[in-house]
């Protein structure tokens, strides 16, 4: 990881995924002082003290989420962590499990403490080799270690981890379809009320966290939950893991203190646009949030208000920059190609409208297209905004109309003349890496 260290400053070796290295660093330190001089209720105050914000792509408050669950209701608990990374971009949370797996362990004992769990779940995405190798060998030290089983540390306290291994469907990455599916059942999402902190796996209380947001439970524990707020800003403090990719010098991960400017981040340590090219736009947080020009981005820091403020989101970290040159008809169509091809086809508004829009712009692309063709797409969009159970096909409509709103000229231009105003310069299958591989 390279760029600027925080929380996750952890320096990366041959070893550093292992228990060795990772308690040489004071690993499992803070679970030592959870379990032996706080109360479950002790911690979950700590975390909320400290403003977490989770790192999925919401950012709701983490300790709020875990105030729900009543530690008296007599049910079973369960945390979840979703390592199911999908978002096209993101690539953070797999830095962490394959280099710091003790520590989003540690912090998902430390959230199975604080609500009073036996067992805990990791879904890991069903693509990810080396991660899930790294963390399966982590679990297995930990409980030779005694950090994990029967009577951790000798305090009484027990654990179990379970680590489930997904089909590869980005739909699982949302909440309630991953229970669903560690349930044994089709990875469908379903319907809130009632929520998963109500009733989630099993139809009992449940949370589920983000790796990112698990991994900053150890430090917030140890430090206290004051010291984190003192990085960052008020509404959101701490900082947040960017997996950044496309035209630039310096693509890689980075943690980033809220409110840091985002041109500085682009432009110095990033390196800035490969070739010397203008910057074109930044897909924030994923392919599901809306793109930013370069306009949109001067002045503005790297924060959750900022992002909203700009009519976008900081998502799940996932940052994908654009140089001048690329023609944004093809990047919408990759885009809907992925939301096509992922949609788990439960919701009609999805399953037809992903396919629908897919064909059009796949028309456009080919040299067909049609003058009614940029309103049909914008038709669809508004056509699945909040009509679905998942967030999906809202996302899908958000990506596609932004681009329309931000680069309509382009899609005109291919229409009219049947290419792109970049006279073919850019592949259709690989829209990204086209310009740099150009200069």
């Amino acid at each position: 990881m390279s760029g600027r260290k925080y929380f996750m400053n952890f320096p990366v070796t041959d070893s550093s995924h292992s228990l060795a290295a990772y308690k040489a660093r004071g690993g499992y330190q803070s679970l030592q002082k959870a379990l032996t001089s706080m109360q479950p209720t002790d911690v979950t105050k700590e975390v909320a003290a400290s403003g977490l914000l989770g790192h999925g792509g919401a950012a709701f408050p983490a300790g709020r989420k875990w105030g729900v669950i009543k530690l008296t209701d007599g049910e079973p608990h369960y945390v979840c962590m979703n390592a199911d990374e999908g978002e096209p971009g993101t690539f953070k949370d797999r830095w962490l499990l394959e280099h710091v797996p003790h520590l989003c362990i540690e912090g998902l004992i430390l959230a199975s403490y604080a609500i009073m769990g036996r067992h805990a779940f990791i879904y890991i995405r069903g693509e990810f080799d080396l991660p899930f190798r790294r963390l399966r060998d982590a679990i297995e030290e930990a409980y030779a270690a005694g950090l994990l089983g029967e009577n951790i540390l000798g305090t009484g306290y027990s654990l179990d981890i379970v680590l489930y291994r997904g089909a590869g469907s980005y739909v699982c990455g949302e909440a309630s379809a991953m229970l669903a599916s560690l349930e044994g059942k089709k990875g469908w999402p379903r319907n809130r009320p009632p929520r998963l902190t109500v009733k989630g796996l099993y139809q009992r209380p449940t949370v589920v966290n983000n790796v990112e947001t698990l991994a900053n439970i150890p430090a917030i524990i140890g430090e206290g939950g004051e010291t984190f707020r003192k990085v960052g800003l008020p509404k959101s403090p701490g900082t947040q893991m960017i997996s950044i990719s496309g035209h630039l010098v310096r693509p890689g991960v980075y943690e980033i203190e809220y409110g840091y400017s985002w041109e500085k981040f682009i432009y110095e340590d990033c390196g800035g646009i490969l070739g010397g090219r203008a910057l074109k736009c930044v897909i924030p947080g994923g392919v599901s949030t809306k793109i930013l020009d370069a306009n949109e981005l001067k002045g503005r820091t790297l924060d959750h208000n900022s992002a909203l403020a700009a009519g976008s989101q900081i998502g799940s970290g996932g940052m994908i920059v654009i140089a001048e040159g690329t023609c944004m008809v093809r990047v919408a169509r990759v885009i809907q190609r992925f939301y096509h091809h992922e949609s788990c086809g439960q919701c009609t508004p999805c399953r037809e409208g992903m396919g629908w829009m897919e064909r059009i712009l796949d028309r456009i692309v080919r040299g067909e297209g049609r003058p009614e063709d940029i309103d049909r797409l914008y038709h669809i969009s508004t056509a699945n905004d909040g009509t679905t159970i998942c967030s999906l096909g809202d996302s899908a409509g958000y990506a596609c109309s932004a681009i329309l709103d931000h680069y309509r000229d382009e899609f005109e231009h291919f229409i009219t003349h049947g290419r792109s105003m970049y006279d073919g310069s850019l592949t259709v299958e690989d829209p990204f890496a086209a310009v740099g591989a150009t200069t």
